[in-house]
């Protein structure tokens, strides 16, 4: 201890102060780390970088693999907020990914098409609606949906609340199961309810575990569906190429390329040189 009154208060004085030093600095990374400009320059870089830009989300870190693993535990420990130091950790992750996914690893052997359906308007519909009339259209609707796919070889892996996952051992079976299971849904009513489904499909090699399927092709497919809008059929390139002579002939199904809006991004998880289709039945 120091003979000198001075001193020894100048030292509890910086001691004093060191906490709230401390604190600025925090408080002062904090707001950089919130910058608005800093976070949309990071997620730019993040769309420019390999593999998926809304990699974090929990389609995208659903399943097996160390960087999905490794976003699932960040996710407990990042906050949900916009963040740069969010966007970095993400950014770095979905490069990882990326590049397991390029030597092979984490995908399956065995080429299917998956299928994403999904109900618009649904939720708007059901809150008013009610839970006896829910149950009931939701019935309906899986009699009407699932029949088709079950009866031309596909598989129903879950249901997500108003749609499905489903996969099939060919596209071709799987056009013609949504087009059937669209044209029986034209028949459901409920409470003068009539639900339009919007359905997504892409063709890759997905990895089984269990009785799930996942992986980048899944994320794809999921893609394709939210595309659909307002009640169309979406389906990747990799459907279309994959598909035999003439089926879309047998079928009476027509392709248009789907076109982005002039303003609106590119969609995220998509390759960006994978085609992408909406199908529509030729005949009334």
């Amino acid at each position: 201890m120091s003979d000198d009154p001075a001193e020894e208060d100048s030292a509890e004085l910086d001691a004093a102060q060191t906490p709230k030093r401390g604190d600025k600095v925090l408080g002062w990374m904090g707001s950089v780390n919130r910058q608005p400009q800093l976070i949309e320059g990071l997620r730019r870089v993040r769309r420019a970088l390999p593999g998926d830009p809304a990699f974090g989300d929990p389609l995208s870190t659903a399943g097996p693999g160390s960087a999905r693993a490794i976003a699932r535990v960040a996710d407990r420990f990042l906050d949900h907020q916009p963040g740069a130091s969010r966007e970095m950790s993400l950014g770095a992750l979905q490069v990882w990914q990326a590049l397991l996914e390029r030597t092979g690893r984490g995908r399956g052997t065995q080429e299917v098409t998956i299928v994403f359906t999904d109900l618009v308007g649904f939720s708007s519909w059901s809150l008013p609606a009610g839970d006896s009339a829910t149950l009931a259209l939701l019935r309906d609707v899986a009699r009407a949906v699932e029949t088709p796919i079950v009866d031309r070889g596909g598989h129903v892996v879950k249901r997500l609340g108003d749609g499905v996952m489903a996969v099939f051992p060919s596209p071709d079976r799987a056009i013609d199961a949504v087009f059937a299971a669209q044209e029986a849904l034209a028949e459901v009513e409920v409470d003068g309810y009539r639900p339009r489904m919007r359905v997504g499909m892409h063709t890759g090699v997905p990895r089984q575990i269990g009785s799930d399927w996942l992986g980048v092709d899944v994320t794809i497919a999921a893609r394709m569906m939210e595309l659909g809008g307002d009640g169309n059929v979406m389906a990747s390139s990799a459907t279309l190429e994959s598909l035999q002579p003439g089926t879309l002939d047998e079928l009476g199904v027509g392709v248009k390329p789907w076109r982005r809006a002039f303003f609106a991004p590119a969609p995220s998880g998509v390759p960006s040189d994978l085609g992408i289709w909406r199908l529509r039945l030729r005949r009334p």
